[in-house]
């Protein structure tokens, strides 16, 4: 066990290294390929499965999820612990059953921990679905099964790949695959394209909305929109997410400025905004002002960050910390469809957090968004470690639904990526800069925008019933 123990744990900093901002795509392979040569050998047993797991997921969301620090210390020391469990009690799982069947091991080590991923993703809290197997491959020719079943087919393909004997043959199924994959895209261009303009405001990272005056955030926003002129070919302007923080937005001095500029440029300005609600709530939505200075649509965030947005267990971890003092109100979720409607064109929108998220994006693509944008603000962060995650999450996002993304942050990253996942253009962090992005507008809609992830972990579930059906059958057997 504790010449096993060190690979596992190996393993996982290979799988680690493998996600942005270090990200080498090709080490989430060798990562689970040793981490295969730990729980795959005769020396198996319950309790060195589970710890052989556990070490490995040890190893992965240690660095890869350290942005959390910054939310809360406490909880992050816990979510590394509780999603490496996730992993362990997969590895303990899949080998009990490898051991009294005759099912394929390798194969049923894959589901499980796909199936831990996919836990993960939805639990607790609505999930955490960072640092996946799938934002390690987004830059690797894995990507390209990412329109047909999202990044839950991502992790079972690197599983299944890399466990066990036999590589070089499932290489060979995998790149048939990859082929026809990429070479059949059920989306097309329209006949239009729609050029935005990106606010990225600037400013330090590592802050935190109760110490900055939002006043100077609004005005660094303002500078640069202030300086596009109305001839510059531009369709609309879009700001990030929850730059203008005020009491009641429509009667406040900044709608009337943004009104005064949207009239100017003769475009639409979509904007960030967050509004008290009461002593104790609040709202992040985003809002379209329209060329003539009204509001032609407005949507609400619906997934909010756990420990960044609400504070879950308040009363309690106010006791223990004054972590909670960063969060003094905690943001009513929305209901409304993620889906804005842009001087006529429809956008998918996801903002911020949101993007991790397959559904959130495929909700306004069902809807008949053309284009995806991302607001978001990461200036709470310092390091790149979740940015940079983020841009590799819109860029799978981007794949899934065969639309191109823009993403609009105020500290960055800022981009603009296509439908095939490309990074057109990407800001800097805390620069002042704006993006002039001309979007291809795109119809159609991908395998997995009709099926999203349920027909996938239906038969991720169904292979794991069989296993446990047969381990039954075989220990009842005379």
């Amino acid at each position: 066990m504790i010449a096993r123990i060190p690979r596992s744990l190996v393993a996982g900093l290979l799988v680690a290294a493998a996600m942005p901002p270090w990200g080498w795509w090709p080490l989430a392979l060798a990562g689970v390929a040793l981490y295969g040569t730990t729980v795959l050998s005769n020396e198996s047993s319950p309790r060195k499965d589970f710890f052989s797991g556990w070490l490995f997921g040890v190893g992965w969301f240690l660095p890869a999820m350290a942005w959390m620090w910054f939310l809360t210390a406490p909880g992050y020391v816990i979510a590394v612990a509780l999603f490496a469990a996730f992993h362990g009690c997969a590895a303990l799982l899949a080998g009990t059953l490898s051991r009294r069947s005759n099912h394929q091991t390798p194969l049923l080590f894959a589901v499980t921990h796909t199936l831990a991923e996919t836990l993960r993703m939805s639990f607790p809290f609505g999930g955490v679905p960072l640092a996946t197997l799938g934002i390690a491959n987004a830059s690797s020719p894995l990507a390209a099964l990412a329109p047909w079943g999202g990044v839950i087919l991502l992790t079972v393909s690197t599983f299944w790949l890399m466990l066990g004997q036999h590589r070089l043959r499932r290489a060979l199924v995998v790149v048939l695959v990859l082929v026809l994959a990429s070479n059949v895209d059920l989306t097309s261009d329209s006949a239009d394209e729609y050029t935005v303009a990106l606010i990225q405001g600037g400013g330090e990272q590592g802050t935190h909305a109760v110490d900055t005056d939002p006043r100077v955030v609004f005005d660094r926003h303002m500078k640069l929109t202030r300086s596009l002129t109305n001839n510059q070919n531009i369709d609309a302007v879009i700001w990030p997410e929850n730059v203008i923080n005020v009491d009641d937005f429509e009667s406040s001095p900044e709608f009337d400025e943004l009104a005064t500029e949207a009239k100017r440029l003769a475009v639409p300005l979509v904007v960030g905004v967050t509004e008290d609600i009461g002593e104790n709530g609040s709202t992040n939505a985003q809002l379209v002002i329209t060329a003539d200075g009204a509001i032609e649509d407005r949507y609400d965030k619906v997934r909010r960050v756990p420990f960044g947005e609400y504070m879950p267990f308040r009363s309690v971890l106010s006791a223990l910390s004054d972590s909670t003092n960063l969060v003094p109100r905690d943001a009513v979720a929305g209901r409304g469809p993620a889906v804005l409607s842009i001087g006529g064109v429809r956008a998918s929108v996801a903002i911020s957090w949101e993007v991790f998220f397959g559904g959130r994006v495929d909700e306004g693509v069902e809807r008949g968004a053309t284009f995806i944008i991302n607001p978001t603000n990461g200036s709470s962060y310092t390091g790149t470690i979740l940015q940079t995650q983020q841009v590799a999450s819109s860029r799978l996002r981007a794949r899934e639904q065969g639309r191109q993304l823009v993403q609009v942050s105020p500290t960055g990253f800022s981009a603009h990526i296509t439908d095939r996942g490309d990074v057109l253009q990407r800001t800097g962090i805390s620069e002042a800069k704006t993006v002039v992005a001309t979007v291809q507008l795109r119809e159609g809609r991908t395998v997995y925008s009709y099926t999203g992830n349920a027909p996938l972990i239906c038969l991720l579930l169904l292979t794991l019933a069989a296993a446990m059906w047969t381990r039954r059958t075989i220990s009842t057997a005379p």
